[in-house]
């Protein structure tokens, strides 16, 4: 009897020890499902807490910029003035507006950057509170040529002594201004190109603007020319203005003779202000102010139109023609035009040369696409003469009827 108590005691104790195992695991799955539960409560909290902290710096950034706003709109507003003399304590003012004058003072690290006519900002008591910049007119800032063009004195055939002229006119002076100082003379300060239509102006002032390292300031004739009075004369006084401070600078004026033909009075205010613009236009290009490293070179195709007072010395020292290209200038334009076309070996481009006997440069490359066009037409890999004598016929027309003996070759 003792012996079976003892059992079934035994298998009592088994049997709790193996429900106690039982509901710890079962326990312990419980708490492992919560401390997931957890972790993942977890990491929700810190993202959330992490885009708090981005909001946060976000509305703080916010905050210091509606600050910045508020202290602007209570601060005081400055007034306008431009400097008239400076003294050695004192700078006469003339404020803009009532156009009243008055002395004041400004402190020592402003003094030093103060001119006469600089603009200033001034506060309600009068005192210099910041040197402002030059006021440009937009329109002359977007003059500057920030890319130069992607042409090269290789690429202007035919211009060889041109070319020089234009170097030693423009170039030379900018790169070794030592070489003039020591043979005494003053060198040239302007050029003005003249020729017909499409014989390379304008692309002679692309290559001076490729090579040279000055800023470039391109402008046509015509933006010189406007409606109100006096802002023709205000807009060139800002292009020099701009090319003194970025000087060594280059201003080419295109087609000049927009703006700089003999002197007309019609009875009109649109004559009187063409002339005004074209006087400031003189006074600048050789005044009592220094034009310092600047250089001038102008364009037109009607010299014969322009006023004598703009082709006198100290404003245009060399006037160089561009004339209508040889038979050898020609070979060269076709050559750096047809260069890497695709050619049939019938094709001779000094027979052309000798073709378009009345052809300026410009023909001669719309010769040359016009050529490369017809073969494309034709779904061919390669120019031959053909293409060339329909693109001489299109482009140059009556200009070559005088020589169909010439043309006949490429029938």
């Amino acid at each position: 009897m003792s012996e079976s108590s003892a059992i079934s005691g035994q298998d009592t104790i088994q049997e709790s020890f193996a429900k106690r195992i039982t509901a710890l695991e079962s326990e312990n799955r419980s708490l492992s499902e919560e401390l997931e539960t957890t972790k993942v409560e977890r990491e929700e909290v810190r993202a959330k807490l992490f885009e708090s902290l981005i909001a946060n710096k976000k509305y703080l950034r916010e905050l210091e910029r509606l600050k910045k706003e508020n202290l602007l709109l209570k601060r005081m507003p400055l007034f306008l003035a431009t400097v008239v003399e400076i003294g050695n304590d004192y700078v006469l003012l003339r404020q803009h507006g009532n156009n009243q004058e008055f002395i004041t003072t400004a402190p020592a690290e402003l003094m030093e950057k103060l001119e006469v006519n600089a603009r200033v900002a001034i506060n309600n008591s009068l005192t210099i509170v910041r040197v402002l910049d030059h006021s440009l007119d937009a329109r002359a800032k977007v003059m500057e040529l920030v890319e130069a063009p992607d042409v090269s004195y290789e690429q202007v055939g035919g211009l060889e002594s041109q070319i020089q002229e234009i170097r030693e006119t423009v170039e030379l002076p900018l790169t070794n201004p030592k070489i003039f100082e020591d043979i005494g003379i003053e060198p040239p300060r302007g050029v003005l190109l003249y020729g017909l239509p499409g014989t390379g102006k304008t692309m002679l002032a692309k290559a001076v603007a490729h090579e040279s390292k000055a800023t470039f300031i391109h402008m046509s004739g015509s933006e010189l020319v406007h409606k109100f009075i006096g802002e023709g004369a205000q807009l060139v006084r800002d292009i020099f203005q701009m090319a003194r401070e970025k000087a060594p600078s280059i201003i080419f004026i295109d087609e000049i003779d927009a703006v700089g033909s003999i002197r007309t009075h019609d009875g009109t205010t649109g004559s009187a202000e063409v002339n005004r613009t074209m006087m400031q236009l003189l006074a600048e290009m050789d005044g009592f102010r220094t034009r310092g490293d600047i250089k001038i070179i102008a364009a037109t195709n009607r010299i014969d139109i322009l006023d004598p007072a703009l082709l006198r010395p100290g404003r245009f020292d060399r006037i160089i023609e561009i004339p209508m290209p040889s038979a050898e200038g020609r070979l060269k334009i076709l050559q750096i035009h047809a260069g890497k076309m695709r050619k049939d070996p019938d094709v001779d481009l000094m027979e052309i040369a000798k073709v378009t006997g009345e052809a300026s440069g410009a023909d001669l490359k719309a010769i040359v696409v016009e050529a490369g066009m017809n073969a494309l037409r034709r779904n061919a890999s390669s120019v031959n003469r053909s293409d060339f004598y329909s693109a001489i016929n299109k482009v140059l027309g009556d200009e070559v009827q005088g020589s169909e003996e010439n043309l006949r070759m490429f029938t």
